[in-house]
């Protein structure tokens, strides 16, 4: 039995009593396996609202929602507020209703990403096969970095976990398998602060039980028709034949009977730059009024702009999303002459595809955003015809540094009053 213990990274051959003997902790993780695993999956606790919380203490033993408007929804809830039964993507109004003494904030992603950047570099110092799936969560594959740690991958883990909240104070939860299936699992069970292990000898017996929405790709439209197959958990879809399940669902029936029978074999790679940027709001009522549109799209700009220039990278195809009062989805798409970061540039192109469909139309939702992401150096050369526009285009940059130095507030255009 393998026993460590998570604030002193003491590791012990048999299960110590409940507290480190060491250290009187009593964070302790016992395996079997334990010493042979090195396959995890770290997902950032409530990352939003312990941002926020980490950044306010006046709000840390208070219920937090991160989202805001009447007709928007949750984009994060802090544990306090999960015990009152809000979860991501409830809507604003059912949440209030569940939990009205929160307090709501709104989202700052520039914030967020900022946080995100510093826990990523943290993982790739620890190893450089780190795989990223959004802003608080990635796969990091720790074989053969004993030698270079001098410690086994649980030790290198429940260290780098502590470096995570020793120096940016926020928590993570880990799981720690030998295939990226089982390690995300793993850490869904154990949060927050949590560090959950499963190894092979029980891998199949564990996940038996489990429902069969939990294998990655088996969405509601999937998992009915499973069940109307009679497959409801993973263990149903084990104790099918492989080639029945090929047969009546294609490659997808192949790849839910082999993670059932836990086999994944995804090697964990590190990611290429974000397929998007992108900002949308809900408007807090139905609107077709093109100058309120505008304010709005404006805004929107501002904040794709700024998360671009923190993330230093561009865009050659700029999106507008549209949601009408029937929610109806309307999207259109521009590719640009040059790549852009640039709020200017942004909003003169989003500007051109909303006059097309304001045309009477009422809409409760608008989201801008940019594709076929560059990197900034590709962005924004200076154009020799236009020279106004180079000049408009140094203007921003010069008020981006204002802003770099004095705060987010400091300067704006006459537009954003």
């Amino acid at each position: 039995m393998g026993v460590l213990c998570r604030e002193c990274m003491k590791l012990f051959d048999e299960a110590p009593p409940k507290r480190c003997p060491a250290c009187r902790s009593p964070r302790l993780t016992n395996h079997p396996e334990l010493n042979h695993l090195a396959i995890a999956h770290i997902d950032c606790d409530a990352f939003y609202a312990s941002i926020e919380k980490r950044d306010d203490p006046s709000i840390a033993d208070k219920p937090v929602i991160i989202g805001g408007g009447k007709r928007g929804v949750v984009s994060t809830a802090c544990y306090i507020a999960r015990t009152f039964g809000v979860k991501s993507a409830m809507p604003m109004f059912k949440a209030l209703a569940a939990c009205p003494n929160a307090v709501v904030v709104r989202p700052n992603m520039q914030k967020y990403a900022t946080v995100s950047r510093d826990v990523k570099r943290l993982m790739q110092e620890t190893t450089p096969l780190v795989e990223s799936l959004s802003l608080d969560e990635a796969f990091l594959d720790l074989t053969g970095t004993e030698r270079l740690h001098k410690s086994t991958p649980a030790q290198t883990l429940a260290r780098l976990s502590k470096r995570i909240e020793d120096e940016l104070h926020i928590t993570v939860s880990v799981g720690l398998s030998f295939n990226k299936f089982l390690a995300k699992i793993a850490s869904d069970l154990d949060k927050p602060r949590g560090f959950k292990v499963i190894g092979r000898a029980e891998a199949l017996d564990f996940l038996a039980p489990l429902p069969v929405t939990l294998i990655p790709g088996v969405g509601k439209a999937f998992a009915q028709s499973l069940a109307r197959e009679g497959i409801f958990t993973i263990g149903d879809a084990r104790r099918r034949n492989p080639k029945e399940l090929s047969s009546r669902f294609g490659a997808s029936g192949l790849w839910i009977w082999r993670l059932s029978s836990a086999d994944d074999t995804r090697a964990i790679e590190p990611r290429l730059a974000a397929k998007g940027i992108s900002a949308e709001t809900t408007l807090e009522s139905d609107t077709a009024a093109p100058s309120e549109l505008s304010e709005i799209l404006w805004s929107l700009c501002e904040k794709v702009s700024s998360r671009a220039k923190a993330s230093k990278l561009g865009g050659k195809v700029v999106q507008l999303k549209l949601k009408t009062s029937d929610f109806k989805i309307i999207s259109r798409r521009h590719t640009l002459d040059r790549p852009t970061q640039l709020a200017r540039r942004l909003f003169e192109t989003g500007s051109g595809l909303l006059t097309a469909e304001a045309h009477g139309a009422r809409y409760r939702l608008i989201g801008i955003g940019l594709a076929d992401i560059v990197p900034a150096s590709q962005c924004d050369e200076a154009d020799l015809i236009d020279t106004q526009g180079t000049r408009r285009d140094a203007a921003e940059h010069a008020m981006d540094k204002v802003r770099a130095k004095f705060g987010s507030t400091a300067i704006k255009k006459g537009r954003s009053l």
